[in-house]
C-alpha cells in the first residue's frame, strides 16, 4: 500500500492511499476511521479524488464518526460497561 496523500482538515486526518488498483479515502477522527475504496477505473486521475472530497462528503463523514460513537456508546450502557 502506497500512501499518496494527507490531506489538511479541521475535523478529521484523511489519507489517500494507492493499492491493489483502487484508492484508498481514509478519514480517522479519535479512535474512529472510515475507509471508502475507489477503483482507479472510475477516475481520470488522481485530481478526482480531490474533487470527490469536497466539504460536503468530509461532513457527512464527520457526521457519521457521531453517530458512531453513539451507537458505540449504546452498546456499553446496554451491557453496563
Amino acid at each position: 500500500m502506497r500512501q499518496l496523500a494527507i490531506i489538511p482538515h479541521s475535523e478529521a486526518k484523511i489519507t489517500l492511499f494507492n493499492w491493489n488498483g483502487k484508492y484508498l479515502i481514509k478519514l480517522e477522527k479519535g479512535s474512529f476511521e472510515q475507509t471508502y475504496k475507489v477503483s482507479e477505473l472510475d477516475l481520470t486521475s488522481e485530481d478526482d479524488i480531490h474533487q470527490l472530497l469536497d466539504e460536503e462528503f468530509v461532513q457527512a463523514a464527520v457526521q457519521r464518526f457521531k453517530g458512531m460513537q453513539q451507537d458505540l456508546q449504546a452498546a456499553f450502557d446496554r451491557h453496563g460497561i
